[in-house]
């Protein structure tokens, strides 16, 4: 074992129950599962193991992170047994067609296939309404159920391995006050118990279906799922942040490589990276953009 990476324990019972029915699907995702207790961040364990040369598709998996991050360096609530944190390989050779490049801006093929995908896995195990937000926050209403990391490694000038990580709010949890009114859970949603096995299962199946079918070409399918389960992408207020600040616009739908387009200021934007602040519950853009030009 690797220094500084903590002994993988075997893989639940829930889990691997739920991967057998679905090896047809896999594609060799969930091939290796490494599953563990406690780790800092499935993302770093993910990372090491790809650096040593895990295939595409290996998957890291555990039961309670004490150091999850999200995106713009925010920390993601992992309490023990409460939820999914998943981290997966990808090899950019497997991800798009030849000749392809495989950036990773908020609009990459990468993070947005990967937010289909685990909308596609939690409407199909729980029947739930679930929702994207731009870029890949997976949402039901404004209350965010899900959120996606993807990071990569570089050699040189080119891209050598993603580390996709993904984290679900399966059970109902006391959320930190930053956060209390933006998050829920698929249990809290559902009013009745959610089977972590089942979600995990699907989600791997999900992700090797939508991301197997990238290097033919067939990102435009993502776009059209992706913008059917965001109904947001297109009329909501939002705020944008610019090198100005934060300035107001409208979303005005997604274009054919990923970004947010927007109307602010009487002109036509593209986002591609950078923060999107979405209404809270309670529509309270106003108030959070006020803050956060402060």
């Amino acid at each position: 074992m690797a220094s500084g990476i903590p002994r993988p324990s075997a893989l639940p019972p829930e889990f691997a129950d739920a991967l057998a029915p679905r090896a047809g699907r896999l594609g060799g995702f969930g091939a290796r599962v490494e599953w563990y207790d406690t780790v800092s961040s499935t993302n770093d364990v993910a990372d090491r193991l790809a650096w040593e040369g895990a295939a595409h598709g290996t998957v890291v998996a555990a039961d309670f992170q004490e150091s999850g991050r999200g995106r713009m360096g925010r920390t993601w609530h992992s309490p023990p047994g409460a939820g999914l944190y998943v981290s997966v390989v990808l090899r950019p050779e497997r991800l798009l067609a030849p000749g392809g490049r495989a950036p990773l801006s908020a609009a990459s093929p990468v993070t947005l296939t990967a937010g289909v995908a685990a909308a596609d896995a939690l409407r199909a195990v729980t029947g739930l309404p679930v929702e994207i937000k731009w870029p890949n926050d997976v949402v039901i209403g404004w209350r965010k159920i899900c959120g996606i990391l993807a990071e990569g490694a570089a050699a040189g000038h080119a891209i050598r391995h993603v580390v996709l990580g993904i984290g679900v709010n399966v059970l109902a949890s006391a959320y930190p006050p930053d956060i209390a009114d933006r998050a829920t859970s698929l249990e809290a949603e559902a009013g009745r118990a959610v089977d972590r096995g089942a979600v995990f299962a699907e989600l791997l199946a999900c992700l090797a279906e939508r991301v197997g079918r990238l290097p033919a070409g067939r990102f435009d399918e993502v776009l059209e799922a992706w913008r059917r389960l965001s109904p947001s992408s297109v009329g909501t207020r939002v705020g944008i942040s610019t090198p100005d600040g934060w300035v107001e616009a409208v979303t005005a739908g997604l274009d054919a490589d990923g970004a947010l387009l927007v109307h602010a200021g009487g002109e036509a934007r593209r986002v591609i990276a950078g923060e999107v602040r979405w209404p809270a519950p309670g529509g309270r853009l106003n108030e959070d953009l006020h803050a956060a030009r402060h």
